[in-house]
């Protein structure tokens, strides 16, 4: 019997490659999103072309009726895979912006990933079995703001969850994206004109890549040369300049 996984921000960009890429594997997949039609959409385009199960869990994981429909949900059926992919940022300094926007995005970016990672383990560690992949981003390795802040606490919790499962059979890996061609940016309304064109990322092949860092339980995947270049200078310099790097790309794309 085909196992279960379960994406969050399903609907699009590198949570919708998870979701064709584990549909390819021969997983049935629950996809969580807020757009329902959107949902829907999707999870009829992978019984179509896949064979697979599909289960669409509409939920706005920024409060904690979504957050708490899907612990539910894993709470009563068995996931064998959970990628922790919603998120979004914020076009503004956090001296200047909605107090309001700031808590949502805590919410979407930590809150609901922590819970639902809390909730999933110890069914799978039961089984001694099971895959969590973390999007995180490369600011996590910088200092921009609070979206970099909320993206460390993911690498630094997949990491340590890593460690701390390793003789479990229970595999955490952090996904660590450079900037992507997917919806994030518009959504943000953040300019991103000025950028150059290598430094962009294709969202099918670093989804292939997590995969393949996650089944080798590597603790972190940064897919990409660009920024693996990047963390490995980042991981050499000052803090002060580490700072500075990181409120530079802030005013960039604002």
């Amino acid at each position: 019997m085909a196992q279960w996984a379960l994406v969050t921000g399903a609907t699009s960009g590198i949570g919708e490659s998870f979701t064709r890429l584990l549909a390819s594997k021969g997983y049935n997949v629950a996809l969580v999103a807020r757009d329902e039609a959107r949902l829907h959409e999707r999870a009829a385009g992978l019984r179509k072309k896949y064979g697979v199960q599909t289960f669409v869990l509409p939920a706005d994981l920024s409060t904690n009726e979504g957050c708490r429909s899907v612990e539910d949900y894993i709470s009563t059926y068995e996931i064998e895979v959970l990628i922790n992919n919603a998120g979004f940022g914020i076009n503004k300094a956090f001296s200047t912006s909605q107090m309001d926007a700031e808590q949502q995005m805590f919410d979407v970016l930590v809150r609901t990933p922590m819970r639902l990672m809390h909730t999933v383990i110890p069914g799978m560690k039961e089984r001694k079995s099971g895959i969590i992949i973390n999007n995180s981003s490369v600011a996590s390795f910088i200092a921009g703001g609070t979206y970099s802040a909320a993206k460390s606490y993911m690498t630094v919790l997949s990491e340590s969850m890593n460690t701390e499962l390793a003789s479990s059979g229970v595999k955490v890996s952090a996904l660590c994206p450079g900037f992507t061609r997917t919806e994030f940016h518009e959504r943000g309304r953040m300019k991103m004109g000025g950028l150059p064109n290598f430094m962009w990322l294709n969202a099918d092949k670093l989804v292939a890549q997590s995969w393949k860092d996650a089944l080798a339980n590597k603790p972190v995947s940064i897919p990409g040369w660009q920024y693996k270049l990047l963390v490995g200078v980042i991981s050499t310099l000052p803090r002060r300049f580490v700072r500075q790097i990181g409120m530079n790309v802030r005013k960039k794309q604002r």
